[in-house]
């Protein structure tokens, strides 16, 4: 059978918005050009594909990029902070497996402040307009020291549009500003756990936490191909220093899981030999210099016992979870 992989890609860095804790480099402007597009789907079987990084609406070939996705009946879904979704015609958002709208507050007073005056209604209209539509919807949080108590408040937000919330845990890929302590990391998933349902998790952590009998370890490395939008291809968006490119996707294909990088995603280290939570999250390594250390977020590294006491939501087909580690829930 072959294999087919989870691929994220981001069409441009370019984004209207300017928020503070965003990975995403801007000193200058990138974008993948349609064909490279079209390259990358070629290289290897590609069995979903979320459009991220930057608002990919701002890119001008964005229409015809989805357009030749979906003739490839490729499953698609975008995570945006609503100006990609307002771009397009009825017709053109129907055909989106999915769509990811960015909240990393309940409120508007605080959204706002922290992303910018006017994006709280800019998602809220495009969340209205989704759920009219009958798209399945998603709202996205970044987990970060300023909203990790807020997000169950925000979960009964998402759960008001019938939507889902869906959380990263926020990564120090350009400030330490926003990393969660340990103790602020489990405060914030406890709270998550006393107030939704959880659907998935692929935060391994937690994961190894839950003792969750499905989960077969973080797919970086192994399942995810990431493009960025300077054609540099990742086996996780958040991980350093990589050197591939899409020539060398288009060459190997699906032996690009052999380079370096993707082996070093999915290597367990050895302070994790039979840990339940499979190494952790390698981009989170790798990202504090640590990559043949625990994951700082382990309890089982520290002889610590967390206890979660999460009620299981029925499962969804949801494409992201399997490019990301990254947490999905409903509110009650």
């Amino acid at each position: 059978m072959t294999k087919a992989f989870s691929v994220g890609i981001g069409l441009t860095n370019e984004c209207n918005l300017r928020c503070a804790h965003c990975y995403r480099s801007d000193m200058v402007v990138e974008r993948l050009t349609r064909s490279d597009v079209r390259t990358v789907c070629d290289a290897v079987t590609v069995g979903s594909m979320n459009l991220g990084v930057g608002e990919n609406g701002l890119h001008a070939e964005y229409r015809g990029i989805l357009d030749d996705l979906a003739a490839r009946g490729i499953k698609t879904s975008i995570t945006s902070n609503g100006l990609s979704v307002h771009t397009l015609a009825d017709g053109q958002l129907t055909r989106f497996h999915s769509v990811e709208l960015s909240l990393d507050f309940p409120t508007e007073r605080e959204h706002d402040a922290f992303r910018g005056a006017g994006n709280w209604r800019t998602v809220v209209a495009a969340l209205e307009r989704c759920a009219g539509l009958g798209v399945p919807v998603t709202v996205t949080a970044v987990m970060m020291t300023i909203n990790y108590l807020r997000l169950p408040a925000l979960a009964r937000v998402a759960a008001g549009f019938g939507a889902n919330l869906r959380v990263n845990v926020y990564q120090p890929s350009r400030t330490n500003r926003f990393t969660l302590t340990y103790e602020e990391f489990w405060d914030g998933f406890r709270g998550l756990a006393a107030a939704t349902r959880l659907i998935a998790t692929t935060e391994p952590v937690l994961a190894g936490v839950l003792g969750l009998a499905d989960f077969s370890g973080p797919g970086c490395g192994r399942s995810t191909v990431r493009v960025a939008p300077d054609g540099r291809v990742m086996p996780c968006t958040y991980w350093p220093g990589s050197r591939l490119t899409i020539a060398d996707l288009a060459r190997v294909g699906v032996d690009i899981v052999e380079a370096n990088e993707f082996v070093d995603a999915r290597r367990t280290p050895a302070a994790c030999a039979g840990c339940p939570c499979r190494g952790g999250c390698a981009g989170r390594r790798a990202l504090t210099g640590q990559a043949d250390a625990a994951d700082p977020y382990c309890p089982f590294a520290r002889g610590d016992r967390i206890v979660l006491d999460w009620e299981r939501a029925a499962s969804q087909d949801l494409p992201k979870v399997g490019s990301a580690c990254t947490t999905v829930v409903s509110g009650l």
